[in-house]
């Protein structure tokens, strides 16, 4: 079992006057957290608010680059050249990287999200023109992957990476997340299991499969109703076994 371990989640997701997630409960606890840059969710003022939330509580910054899908939440796949969706990364990196270092922060990692991660997944081409886009960009940013194929591509083409598992979502046969439309409730003892098993090496698919699985680092969603229940219950779940939770970024 790995004894130390990056736990991350989302933020920064609202939009205006319209609320969403739980971002200062998950950083009073979580050690890094990706930040929304504009196109699937946020907006300019709560960018830096979720920046400054993250500062306060030294929680590492990262930036979550989106589909421009404000009505979709960015969770709808689009047609995209690679270089295009590279590009769409950059913009966003760069919007969080200046808003981080107006308030004396930094950007330490990239995070894509939803559809764009997924059709990640699934595009060698996409995954390839996003991680030599980040290099470009800064070398060291690090880059959150999911484990098995994506990550050891990245990871070959020279950029930092932390193999990511999921906490809350299912994996199928091909050990790839199944990702839902808009995130339920979840019941925080069989997410916090999940999380442990992640711990251990292994996930098992909806089928029952057994999947081993090698992670940095593991998510959870932020805009689940009950997300910071679940929360409590991974860093419980964590501290009863001594398990160390420390940023990413530190830890490779």
């Amino acid at each position: 079992m790995q004894m130390r371990i990056d736990l991350n989640a989302d933020a920064g997701e609202s939009l205006g006057l319209w609320k969403l997630g739980h971002d200062t409960a998950l950083m009073e606890h979580v050690t890094s957290v990706n930040v929304a840059c504009g196109y699937h969710a946020s907006d300019p003022v709560t960018m830096r608010e979720a920046v400054r939330t993250a500062a306060a509580t030294n929680t590492a910054i990262g930036a979550h680059p989106g589909l421009p899908d404000l009505v979709g939440f960015g969770r709808r796949r689009m047609a995209l050249r690679p270089d295009e969706a590279a590009q769409i990364v950059v913009y966003q990196v760069g919007a969080l990287q200046a808003t981080a270092a107006v308030e004396g922060a930094e950007v330490v990692h990239v995070k894509p999200h939803g559809a764009l991660y997924g059709m990640a997944l699934t595009d060698d081409a996409i995954t390839t023109a996003i991680t030599e886009a980040v290099l470009r960009l800064d070398p060291d940013l690090m880059l959150f992957w999911l484990a098995g194929p994506t990550a050891d591509l990245a990871r070959s083409l020279g950029a930092k990476v932390a193999r990511e598992g999921f906490a809350d979502l299912a994996y199928d046969d091909d050990a790839r997340i199944i990702v839902e439309p808009a995130p339920l409730a979840k019941d925080p003892a069989v997410v916090a299991q999940q999380a442990v098993d992640l711990l251990e090496g292994h996930v098992t698919s909806t089928s029952g499969k057994h999947l081993d699985v090698e992670v940095d680092t593991i998510c959870l969603h932020g805009d689940r109703p009950n997300s910071p229940d679940i929360c409590a219950a991974i860093v419980a779940r964590f501290d009863e076994l001594g398990v160390e939770r420390v940023p990413a970024i530190q830890l490779l």
